[in-house]
């Protein structure tokens, strides 16, 4: 089975940050340059890189697009983006700059119907992106909780054709407590689809789990920048080398 390494790289001002279980008011700058981030990625080795516009995504426009586009365009690696993205022209814009897969997530809960609409014209291009908190659906930055059950969110967009899901649970996410593996297991039975682990990863022994899980790959962001394990170190570990 493949289990792909998604390190990531949130960005914030034009700096590489990490946000306390999503709070604004509790960031770290890890660096200056997402670019120089991603570069020191793709040294060690990875195909993927997770990018995050955190203005995009309280602002509800994409404002750091240049960065997530050298990246692919300059580095020569897959990037899925999230954050800011509301309208078709933004998802468009990154797609054909580019871009291998686009993130939804606070407009798949406040507009199914566009979500749906988004799958079923972009196909593997687009990626549900669902963070929960006590098993509902929180949106818009984490600022708000909705009433909607994160499984239910994820089969009603599996049933319309979306093939790929994010999973975080903002409780462990920037916590380096563990990742909810039985909620991320949960997600993946019911949707019978590829889902990513994303939250609270601090040890490549929590990568071997989610491995040996339904898992098909995990987000990686706190532990890589506080140093708890290279990402180089990861892929070797993981791939028996």
């Amino acid at each position: 089975m493949t289990f792909t390494l998604y390190p990531a790289i949130d960005m914030r001002g034009g700096k590489c940050v990490r946000l306390l279980q999503g709070d604004y008011e509790k960031e770290t700058i890890y660096g200056d340059s997402p670019f120089d981030m991603a570069k020191s990625f793709v040294d060690q080795g990875a195909k993927w890189i997770h990018m995050v516009d955190l203005d995009g995504a309280k602002d509800g426009k994409k404002v750091n697009d240049q960065f997530v586009i050298d990246t692919a365009t300059k580095l020569g690696v897959k990037v899925q983006i999230g954050g800011g993205i509301r309208k078709e022209e933004d998802i468009v814009h990154y797609l054909e700059n580019g871009i291998t897969r686009v993130i939804i997530g606070s407009i798949a809960v406040s507009q199914p119907d566009f979500a749906i609409k988004m799958i079923r014209k972009y196909g593997k291009g687009i990626v549900i992106g669902i963070d929960a908190k006590n098993g509902f659906v929180a949106t818009h930055g984490w600022l708000s909780t909705s009433e909607v059950k994160a499984v239910e969110l994820g089969k009603r967009f599996a049933d319309a054709g979306a093939e790929t899901f994010i999973f975080t649970d903002i409780a462990t996410d920037g916590m380096l407590s563990g990742p909810n593996v039985k909620a991320i297991e949960e997600m993946a039975l019911i949707t019978k689809k590829e889902v990513i682990a994303s939250g609270g990863i601090s040890s490549i022994q929590d990568l071997n789990q989610l491995k040996e899980s339904d898992s098909k790959g995990a987000i990686i962001g706190k532990a890589l920048y506080e140093k708890r394990f290279t990402l180089r170190e990861a892929l070797e570990r993981l791939n028996g080398k």
